[in-house]
């Protein structure tokens, strides 16, 4: 059988560290391993502080192609330097689209076009290289839109209803959208969507060391967040609580994002016991789950759409085997507690800094076993993910399977 040649676009991909490169850095591995070619699409990095902070060697170069970590060929683009805020992003996610679509035309013609959102600009490039080209379109929703779009008032007026048909008609012509929630992929069957898959986010468990449980008896309680310091975390609930818990613990936050700034305002005004930290990667993650006793996973609980929607580091936080912190509802909460990794709680201070008290207090609380580790060997496992992927985009292409 002739190997495919799969294109991906995308707003962000290795050496940066985000949610879509760790998905599809993974998938991709996956695809090169089954001797498909792959061509990626995407900026010159310069995430988190929308800036170059890497050698042009290590960046990338502008319309020149490198070879990545699993032999694809990245392809960049430019993107224009902004500040961390949701005005700037979208502005440098329009330009380094727009940019795509040229850089798309001279690549090999592939058999499938994919697409990975949640950046809205880079879905209708990838809807226009895939009609320029004349190949199917797989997109990958990995956040449930238009709804948070709606939730988040990302765009008001008729301008709302125009992005929103624009998205929906976009999903509903692809050959298919492929979800990372089961509940999301629902929520477009019952719009009437036919061609929706899912394919989970998932961790690499040769990557997770293996470490000690937390200590019997601390002078302290160890919080962790690691993760984006965003709209979508609400992360002055936690801030808060920590204020109100006081000296018997510490919370960590380790990333970088829009609210950083005003987050790090809170703890100071609140004299809350709070160390902020810029992101990291590597083995310096694990040592901060290490040090931890409880990880937080946190999204909002006002918005609808993030009842089917699971925050990024879930698997990860899993799969390290400390106690869950969740702030979650929806399908993120039945997870953790299908898991039996930790608590979940509402997202209100008083209710977070009640646990923690009582987990300071009863440190055999913290004390999960391997609930978690096997939760996701069992169910978020990138290898079998990557064959579940391959199988899919195999029949879009009109291929046999294997």
């Amino acid at each position: 059988m002739v190997p495919l040649r799969v294109m991906l676009l995308t707003h962000s991909y290795s050496p940066e560290h985000s949610p879509p490169q760790r998905r599809w850095t993974q998938l991709v591995r996956s695809f090169r391993a089954e001797g498909w070619d792959v061509d990626v699409v995407t900026p010159v990095a310069h995430a988190p502080y929308g800036r170059r902070t890497l050698t042009s060697h290590q960046a990338g170069r502008v319309f020149r192609t490198d070879r990545g970590a699993s032999g694809e060929q990245i392809r960049r683009v430019p993107f224009l330097w902004h500040r961390t805020t949701r005005s700037g992003r979208l502005i440098n996610h329009l330009f380094s689209a727009a940019m795509s679509i040229p850089a798309s035309a001279f690549a090999p013609r592939p058999d499938v076009v994919v697409v990975t959102v949640p950046s809205l600009p880079i879905l209708g490039a990838g809807f226009v290289v895939s009609r320029m080209l004349r190949r199917p379109l797989v997109v990958d929703m990995r956040d449930a839109w238009p709804d948070i779009a709606r939730d988040a008032r990302i765009v008001q007026g008729n301008a709302k209803s125009l992005a929103e048909r624009i998205i929906i008609a976009i999903q509903d012509r692809a050959n298919l959208v492929v979800t990372v929630t089961y509940g999301f992929a629902h929520t477009l069957r019952e719009r009437g969507l036919k061609n929706v898959a899912t394919v989970t986010n998932g961790i690499d468990m040769a990557s997770i060391r293996d470490m000690a449980p937390p200590a019997g008896r601390q002078d302290r309680l160890e919080v962790l967040y690691l993760g984006n310091h965003g709209e979508s975390q609400r992360l002055d609930v936690p801030i808060r609580a920590a204020a109100l818990v006081g000296p018997k613990m510490r919370l960590t936050l380790v990333g970088h994002g829009v609210e950083r700034n005003e987050l790090m305002a809170l703890a100071r005004r609140l004299d809350a016991p709070v160390e902020f930290h810029p992101p990291v990667h590597g083995p310096e993650i694990m040592d901060y789950y290490e040090r931890a006793d409880t990880c937080i996973v946190t999204l909002r609980d006002d918005w609808k759409s993030f009842d089917t929607t699971i925050p990024s580091k879930t698997y990860e936080v899993l799969s390290v085997g400390r106690h869950v912190t969740g702030i979650v509802r929806g399908e993120a909460r039945s997870i953790l507690e299908e898991a039996e990794a930790g608590h979940i709680v509402p997202s209100e201070a008083t209710a977070v800094a009640e646990l923690w008290n009582t987990l300071a207090d009863n440190r055999h609380l913290l004390r999960i076993g391997e609930q978690g580790r096997t939760w996701v060997r069992n169910n978020a496992n990138v290898h079998a993910l990557g064959r579940t992927y391959i199988d899919l985009i195999t029949e879009v292409a009109g291929r046999p399977r294997r």
